[in-house]
């Protein structure tokens, strides 16, 4: 096996505990229990292996990494590691004094996660209040100067209400919206068939989108990720298997994408067990899918297989059975029809968006 450029991005997946139970949540069914956690001197240890192998950006991410009473500890070890370093959270539970210590260790960002512009349906999405948590969240971390993004999961029970999420964001003081459509992994995947929007919500929302563009002229940065189960064209998962990016789980599992202990016989290793440096470069898991030989056709003789690299391989094996198959979000796949079939009766539409909730798998322990 051979090494691979250095990543320049980290996931760092803290904690699987959150007080959301959000529908989309990609984390996995089985969720890592609090008892098996790195500790905050095993993610210290981690951190400092980053910085020396090129890591220069984490996510501070989980579940909700603010129920970890180290958090400040962990920060402080990213920006002594030369690691920039942006929380990822839902905002509930975040307190002024809890931002200013997180700032005083080396916190430079923060991406608040926002289920929907309606309190209400916020509320019923996210599985708990926390409308008012987020809105109080936003305006701390506005009143810190710390630079402030948006991530909003698009679904059905959303999608229609993208204008009043961008004027959302706006009067929150957002620098970044992320519009990042439902990728179907982990608790998503569970409810794929409640949350597939249909083919005229995604044109609509496209539309609003570049009006958006237009009409804020780069004063914000709205993001749009792709809805590849639509667009017949397979996402370039991760920049590449392996390639730019890992993702640590809570219980220390190094993955080179926040999915792929879906991918049976992977064998991820464990940076209890082994140097990230060891992990990047020479573990079987990181190196399975790098570069073109494991390649089947049609992505073996694809023009395109350097650019997409095959598509998704937590993808092709949730809907093919196939880690090394062409993603059949592509419309060469020789299983695009899987997608087709799943996309044709992914509506009347929703006209009725609180009847949506009530047909959600709740993201909780011991529900999947």
């Amino acid at each position: 096996m051979t090494g691979a450029p250095p990543p320049w991005a980290m996931l760092a997946e803290l904690t699987h505990g959150c007080p959301l139970h959000c529908p989309y949540c990609s984390n996995p069914l089985e969720l890592v229990r609090r008892s098996r956690e790195l500790t905050g001197e095993e993610w210290a240890e981690v951190l400092r292996q980053a910085g020396e192998l090129g890591v220069v950006h984490t996510h501070l991410s989980g579940g909700e990494p603010l129920l970890r009473t180290d958090l400040e500890t962990i920060t402080a070890a990213a920006e002594s590691a030369g690691i920039y370093t942006q929380l990822v959270t839902s905002g509930v539970g975040l307190t002024k004094a809890r931002l200013a210590a997180l700032v005083d260790a080396g916190l430079r960002g923060v991406q608040l996660s926002v289920q929907h512009s309606d309190p209400g349906a916020s509320d019923r999405i996210a599985g708990r209040r926390s409308f008012t948590a987020k809105e109080r969240a936003a305006a701390l971390v506005r009143d810190a100067g710390l630079p402030l993004g948006l991530n909003i999961v698009l679904h059905r029970d959303n999608l229609d209400a993208l204008d009043d999420l961008v004027e959302l964001g706006a009067s929150w003081g957002a620098q970044r919206i992320e519009l990042a459509n439902t990728q179907f992994y982990g608790w998503a995947l569970r409810n794929r068939t409640a949350l597939l929007p249909t083919r005229e919500q995604l044109a609509r929302a496209r539309d609003a989108v570049e009006r958006w563009r237009e009409r804020l002229d780069g004063s914000m940065d709205l993001v749009w990720v792709v809805p590849d189960y639509f667009d017949g064209v397979a996402k370039p998962c991760m920049g590449g298997w392996g390639a730019v990016s890992l993702t640590v789980a809570p219980d220390g599992t190094a993955l080179p994408c926040p999915a792929a202990a879906t991918i049976p016989g992977l064998d991820p290793p464990n940076v209890r067990d082994h140097r990230l440096d060891w992990i990047w470069n020479h573990s079987g898991a990181f190196n399975h899918y790098r570069g073109e030989t494991w390649m089947k056709d049609p992505c073996r003789s694809c023009a395109h297989r350097a650019e997409d690299f095959g598509g998704c391989r937590c993808q092709a094996y949730a809907l093919t059975g196939d880690a090394a198959a062409a993603d059949p979000a592509c419309g060469l796949s020789p299983h695009h029809g899987l997608i087709r079939a799943l996309t044709e009766a992914s509506g009347p539409g929703p006209d009725d968006t609180a009847a949506a909730g009530p047909g959600y798998v709740y993201r909780k322990p011991g529900r999947g």
